[in-house]
Formats: structure tokens, C-alpha cells, sequence
């Protein structure tokens, strides 16, 4: 065995996880959350448990278009520099994202060892976890494509399983070679699934040499390759970040890489793993994941429970009571409020179509807006003016833009601003304004080493986000 192969994590993080809204939504999907009380984000965390493999490259990330600069913040708060940010510029599943991943690992002449891990799960025992992928190396180098098979710690119809073609024994040892996968089930298949110790459930991390990836993809799947190459081909630097070609790109088939490839391969092994894991796809998995008090609660942000039981209380800006309460789903936000019975919560994706056929916003939009530069929260509004707080990261800038509609007020609350408003230049320090007129070209930044907060008051006749010419930007985002 070659143990000089390099090792490259490939890591996934274009889902939107529907499930877990209200926190979880389109524009700011489960894999950016930081949850159960912890300060890291589901993808910093994947990322850090990472990082110390032996003989391990930096990272892939293979994200969706409108959450780069997301992730691009996210993974420097870490300190992890990816060796690239792939931009998926629509979603067409796992295979073509692994696809061009490997494709990627691949161009510059060498064949690592791909690791490819969801971003949003959830895994405690993470010795054990790089000890099994370090013993799973040999196995990918003789050609194989690994998959990590987690032993069932109950009859779970949320999860897929796979079935190896000899009994797990006792010391849940591997590989084994795979038989089949079956999709999730229903609870009485799961229930036989459970009993059955030649299954085990499928946890969506594979492993393999990125050429015999490739290899398979081409006899299984070969227009996925052919369009992956042709939308690498043809990508675009943008900053940090390449831009997949989207005309290319969109023609491959929107398939997993289970369908593609691991259910046909001959290649396919399962090395099963015995940790805690979930994919944490609904709040009642949540809620099984997370650590309670002595009456089976989970308690996160500023929440109290009296007299309940088994329930979880998530609140992200105000004080929400769970009173003499049973085996329910409190999710507050600042602008939504989910209440479920635990049993239900798989059905919250239909509930997020609802509101969607509705035009409601709520379903996608956050009121926290992530931008290169910073964020926004939208405070309150009417037809005629909204209000909004604005943060700039140190050294950060908004672009030199204009609108034709509306007006601003800005208030500095703490940091130093650096103003442009047409060819006037100015600072202003915590509690002083200044005022932008209608039409008038105008640059927020912040020189500072502390993030830059202001309150920006906006007024007229329209104040949709899409009343903006920009003129300068350093993100490289459309200019006149």
C-alpha cells in the first residue's frame, strides 16, 4: 500500500435543508447554522474535524452559487484556506458536484484519495470517525470506492440503508461488499431493517481514488463527465472562487452519486462505522441528537420550559416559555414561530411549500441578509421607509453605487466609518449621521480593525434591494 497517497477532502455543501426552518431556509441553508448552543457552524465543524488527517490536503468545497461569499467567511473564521470553492450554478445533486470535484482533484496530474463528506451532519466520536478513515485508505487504494455504513441505533425511516452481502459481526469491522441500498423506508421494512445485522445506514461519505471515480462515472454515467469537463473547461475565476460553466453544467442529469454509480458498481464497499451520527434532517432527529435535562428538554438561546416534557425550545431573539407543554417544536425567530408536535416535524418541507405557493418570503428570505462585505438585518419598514442594521467586517467596503429611488440616513453605533457621498470624503465615529440624497454616488467602509455598525434609515417611493447601480466593487460584482 502506497500510504504517501495524498488524502483530499471533498466537502458538499449545496443543500438547503428545508426541514429545519424556520432557521434553515434558502438563503441561508442548515449546513451555515451554528445550533445546540455551539458557536460553529455545521460546515466549520465538518472542516474541523478534518483537518488533522494525516497526509491531508486542503479541502474542495463545492457550494452553491449564492452562498459563496457565505462560505468563503465561514471557512476564514476558522482559519481553513480551501484549495478551491467550486460554484455550482444550479443544483443538480451529488454526482455532478463529486463529478467535478474529482475532475478538479485530477487536472494538475495527480490521483488523491478523495474523501467526500455532506457538510451538515452531525458526528460525535470523531477519533473513532479518522481512525476508520485512515484504516478505509488501503481499500480505496486497491481500487475500491468506500462507503461508511453507521450501525442503526434504532428502526429509523428517515435515513437509506445499505445491505452488505455478509453479516456485520460483532466487532462491526469491514469492508464488506455492497448488495444493494434501499431507500428510506416505511416502519414496519425499517423495523426488519433493524433486526438484520447485514445492514447498516448509509451516511453519504464515500472515499475513493479520484480516477476510478471517474472511471465509473464514464461506463454509469458517462454524460455527467462529458458536461463536467466541458463546464470546468469553461469556468470562470472569480476571486477565489470558479464559477462552473452554467449552460454545460446544467445539462448533466440531477442524480446522487448513489443512483449514479454505487448501486451499479462492482467496485462498491461498505466500512461500517459504529459512532453516533446523524444527518440532523428533521427537528424531531434534532432533537434526538442533542443532549436534554432530566425532563428529555432541549433548551437553546434565551428559552424556558415549566413543567414540560420532552420538548424543544429554539429561540434565536426573545424570550420563548415552554409552559406545562409535551413533546413539541418551538422554533422562534425574529420573524417566524414553528409549533409542532415532535411526531410531525418531517412534515415541515410540505408546510415550507405552502408558503411558498403563497409568495410568502419567509419560506426563503432570512431578515439577516449576508453580503461580501458583511451583513444586514432588516428592523422594521413601511411602504415609504425601511430600517436596517448594517455590519462591515474590518477592511471590508460596499460598492461605489447610487439609487434612483431613495434616499438614506446612516447612524454610526460603533466602529469608524469611511464616507464617500459623490466627491466628498469623510469619517464619521460612533453617534454621529450623515445623510445620502436621492442620486447621489455614495461608499460605506470601514478602515477599522472592529466590525463597523450603523443603522441606515431608508425613505421614497420604492426601497426594493434591486435599486442599485453599482459603479466600483472589489467582489467582483456587475458594474456599469
Amino acid at each position: 500500500m502506497d500510504n504517501n497517497v495524498k488524502l483530499l477532502p471533498i466537502i458538499l455543501c449545496g443543500g438547503t435543508g428545508t426541514r429545519l426552518w424556520p432557521l434553515s431556509r434558502r438563503s441561508f441553508p442548515k449546513q451555515y447554522l451554528s445550533i445546540n448552543n455551539n458557536n460553529s457552524s455545521f460546515l466549520q465543524v465538518t472542516v474541523q474535524r478534518i483537518k488533522n488527517l494525516e497526509n491531508a490536503e486542503n479541502p474542495i468545497v463545492i457550494c452553491n452559487e449564492e452562498h459563496r461569499f457565505i462560505t468563503a467567511e465561514q471557512l476564514r473564521q476558522i482559519n481553513i484556506k480551501p484549495s478551491s470553492i467550486i460554484l455550482e450554478p444550479s443544483s443538480q445533486n451529488t454526482a455532478p458536484a463529486i463529478a467535478a470535484a474529482a475532475l478538479k482533484a485530477i487536472s494538475k496530474g495527480n490521483d488523491p484519495i478523495l474523501l467526500i463528506l455532506p457538510s451538515d451532519h452531525q458526528i460525535t466520536n470523531d477519533q473513532i470517525f479518522l481512525d476508520s478513515v485512515d484504516k478505509a485508505k488501503s481499500a480505496t487504494i486497491e481500487g475500491n470506492i468506500v462507503t461508511f455504513g453507521i450501525k442503526p441505533s434504532n428502526p429509523a425511516t428517515g435515513f437509506g440503508y445499505i445491505k452488505s452481502k455478509n453479516c456485520l459481526n460483532n466487532n462491526f469491522s469491514g469492508p464488506y461488499q455492497i448488495e444493494s441500498f434501499i431507500e428510506k423506508p416505511n416502519k414496519e421494512l425499517a423495523e426488519k431493517l433493524y433486526q438484520d445485522k447485514t445492514y447498516s445506514w448509509n451516511s453519504g461519505i464515500f472515499m475513493a481514488k479520484a480516477s476510478i471515480l471517474i472511471k465509473e462515472l464514464e461506463i454509469f454515467c458517462p454524460e455527467t463527465v462529458l458536461n463536467c469537463k466541458e463546464s470546468l473547461r469553461n469556468k470562470i475565476n472569480d476571486l477565489d472562487f470558479e464559477r462552473l460553466d452554467k449552460n454545460s453544467f446544467q445539462q448533466c442529469p440531477n442524480i446522487s452519486i448513489d443512483k449514479a454509480i454505487m448501486e451499479k458498481t462492482s467496485r462498491g464497499v461498505v466500512f461500517p462505522l459504529q459512532i453516533k451520527w446523524s444527518d440532523i434532517g428533521s427537528w424531531k432527529s434534532f432533537w434526538e441528537n442533542s443532549s436534554k435535562d432530566i425532563m428529555g428538554n432541549v433548551l437553546i438561546g434565551d428559552s424556558i420550559e415549566i413543567n414540560s416534557k420532552n420538548c424543544l425550545i429554539n429561540s434565536t431573539s426573545r424570550l420563548t416559555v415552554g409552559l406545562n407543554v409535551e413533546d413539541l417544536i418551538i422554533v422562534e425567530t425574529n420573524d417566524a414561530v414553528l409549533v409542532t408536535k415532535r411526531c410531525e416535524s418531517e412534515n415541515v418541507k410540505e408546510l415550507v411549500n405552502y408558503l411558498k405557493s403563497n409568495n410568502r418570503s419567509e419560506s426563503e428570505e432570512n431578515r439577516k441578509v449576508y453580503r461580501p462585505w458583511g451583513n444586514f438585518v432588516s428592523v422594521d419598514n413601511s411602504l415609504l421607509w425601511k430600517i436596517k442594521k448594517i455590519e462591515v467586517n474590518p477592511g471590508a467596503s460596499l460598492s461605489l453605487q447610487l439609487h434612483k429611488k431613495r434616499a438614506e440616513h446612516w447612524i454610526v453605533v460603533e466602529g469608524l466609518a469611511k464616507i464617500q457621498i459623490d466627491e466628498e470624503k469623510f469619517n464619521l465615529k460612533a453617534n454621529q449621521s450623515c445623510y445620502v440624497p436621492i442620486g447621489a454616488k455614495h461608499r460605506l467602509s470601514n478602515p477599522g480593525k472592529k466590525p463597523l455598525i450603523i443603522i441606515e434609515v431608508q425613505s421614497g417611493k420604492y426601497l426594493g434591494e434591486d435599486d442599485i447601480i453599482r459603479f466600483k466593487d472589489m467582489y467582483g460584482r456587475k458594474v456599469m
